[in-house]
């Protein structure tokens, strides 16, 4: 999928497609994607979705103009699989019978992705916008495709698309800075690593501004009870037409997302390799292919820190500690007071993995300040 980190960033090019129009029988999954809300408030919804006809992607390949059909049919497929295995109110389920596990490992397997709805397909396709001439903002788009009849739900998807619509800045900053090594082998100046500092610190402030609104749209309780559920990991779920064995992967959220990961390869951060930063990188795996390797790219990027100034290194540095510590107070306000697993959607101990990497970034300043983690 081509992408545009200059005016997008991690979001594509192209506004996500709203309908699939690959032929008459793919009319059933936009169908029965826009029911979803109502059929999975019925006790009867699995018996109904075992019989839904589900077409194959139709090539062996996903040509390149159809490349915002293959994400709406995987989102599509993606809703509608952790609809069935994690419906609210019923029985757990570890099965996913064959109409719906074929479809989606067959489009996962050509995205290069596991078959389970991720970051992804619930927020980077998962929008349009009302105005066309407007930017990708909130007050501008909505959601495809939901869970629940709830706003709350679209609003704490668009919340996510409204950030990485700002963190275009923030890419290609940093894909500028790569540009101009991969010319020759030069060494950035002070000035090059400075300017592209001061957009991320730019384009970091307004995130943490847009990740503060959350909650003037989305109750804590109707999160945790309505829609956090069903973006919930796969736990030893056979893949019926698939596989024999039950299989894991983790549920979506928002650590799926590239924009920090690919600042912490940017600021070269040293995370101690243990259990909780091998949490974070298996993350990686859920996460758009051309994306994957454009943080590979950044990893083998020069250090910047011995050329940039160190007000400048610093505040992006506390930008991001200060954009985890708000992701953490919204964690402790949203999850942690009601649940005793502390456990997140992908299957991470949240807690103590979100106290961890705002230390560990604060201890990466020139200046050696720590500060404080909020409580």
């Amino acid at each position: 999928m081509k992408s545009c980190y200059a005016t997008r960033g991690f979001l594509a090019c192209a506004d996500p497609a709203s309908e699939l129009t690959l032929g008459e029988p793919f009319e059933v999954l936009d169908q029965v994607g826009r029911s979803l809300p109502s059929l999975l408030l019925e006790n009867d919804a699995r018996d109904y979705l075992l019989k839904v006809h589900v077409p194959d992607w139709p090539y062996i390949n996903i040509p390149d103009d159809l490349w915002p059909q293959a994400c709406l049919y995987y989102v599509r497929l993606g809703f509608i699989a952790s609809g069935y295995i994690n419906q609210v109110g019923q029985p757990a389920c570890h099965a996913l019978p064959t109409n719906l596990a074929r479809p989606l490992c067959k489009i996962a397997t050509l995205l290069q992705r596991p078959p389970i709805l991720s970051y992804d397909g619930y927020a980077l396709y998962n929008w349009k916008r009302f105005d066309l001439k407007k930017p990708v903002e909130l007050g501008n788009i909505d959601t495809l495709q939901n869970f629940v009849h709830l706003y709350d739900e679209h609003w704490f998807i668009l919340v996510h698309v409204e950030i990485e619509a700002l963190a275009a800045d923030i890419v290609d900053a940093v894909v500028g800075l790569k540009a101009t090594l991969n010319k020759g082998p030069q060494d950035l100046t002070a000035k090059q690593v400075d300017s592209a500092l001061d957009r991320v610190a730019v384009a970091m402030t307004k995130i943490i501004q847009v990740l503060q609104r959350i909650p003037d749209k989305m109750s804590d309780d109707l999160y945790f009870a309505k829609f956090r559920p069903y973006i919930g990991q796969f736990k030893d779920v056979v893949y019926q037409g698939v596989n024999i064995e039950p299989i894991s992967f983790r549920g979506e959220t928002g650590a799926q997302s590239s924009i920090m990961p690919l600042l912490t390869e940017f600021m070269k951060i040293p995370h101690q390799d243990n259990k909780l930063t091998r949490h974070l990188y298996d993350m990686r795996q859920y996460m758009p292919h051309d994306h994957r390797l454009l943080l590979a790219e950044v990893r083998a990027m020069q250090d910047i820190k011995m050329c940039a100034s160190d007000e400048k290194f610093d505040a992006v540095l506390e930008l991001m500690a200060c954009f985890r510590e708000v992701h953490y107070h919204w964690a402790i306000k949203y999850i942690a007071r009601r649940c005793n697993d502390q456990q997140g959607t992908g299957g991470t101990p949240f807690m103590r993995w979100l106290k961890f990497l705002i230390e560990e970034t604060r201890a990466h300043k020139c200046d050696g300040s720590h500060g404080t983690v909020v409580a």
